[in-house]
C-alpha cells in the first residue's frame, strides 16, 4: 500500500492558506490539519487561565496540562481545547496578538508538533496541512 499524499501549505498571513488548504482537501478527499489553529488554542488556554503569555517558563510549565484536539473534517474545521469547541475564540483579537509569544515557546512546539505528527499519521487517505516547518520538521 503507497504511503498517505501529505501536502503541505505555508505562506503570510492573509494570503488565502486556510481556503486553499480546505479547498485541497476536499476536492481530493484529503484530511484537513491547521497546525496554526493548535497554537491559538493553546495560546487561549494560556489566556482563560491567567497564565502570563510573556512569561516562557510558566507556559512551558501549564503546556503539559493543554488537551488540545483537532478536526481534519475540511468541511468542517474543529479545535478543542478539553471539552471546549475553541474554534470561534481563537480567532479573536486577544489571541492573535498573543499567539506569537505562546508559539515560540520550544515546550509548546515540541508538544504540538507530536500532535500534529499523530493526527497525521492516523490519516490514511492522506491530509492537507496548513502552516509552518511541515515538510522540515513535523512531517
Amino acid at each position: 500500500m503507497p504511503a498517505p499524499l501529505i501536502i503541505a501549505i505555508d505562506g503570510p498571513s492573509g494570503s488565502g492558506k486556510s481556503s486553499t488548504a480546505r479547498g485541497v482537501a476536499s476536492k481530493l478527499g484529503l484530511s484537513y490539519l491547521d497546525t496554526g489553529s493548535m497554537y491559538r488554542a493553546m495560546t487561549w488556554h494560556m489566556l482563560t487561565h491567567n497564565i502570563n503569555v510573556h512569561d516562557a517558563q510558566a507556559v512551558a510549565s501549564e503546556a503539559p496540562d493543554v488537551a488540545i484536539r483537532v478536526g481534519t473534517d475540511p468541511k468542517a474545521p474543529e479545535i478543542w481545547v478539553g471539552d471546549t469547541d475553541v474554534s470561534g475564540p481563537i480567532r479573536g483579537s486577544e489571541v492573535t496578538a498573543a499567539v506569537s509569544s505562546v508559539s515560540a515557546v520550544p515546550q509548546v512546539r515540541a508538544q504540538l508538533v507530536k500532535i500534529q505528527q499523530q493526527v497525521a499519521a492516523n490519516c490514511e487517505a492522506g491530509v492537507v496541512v496548513e502552516g509552518r516547518d511541515i515538510g522540515t520538521v513535523v512531517l
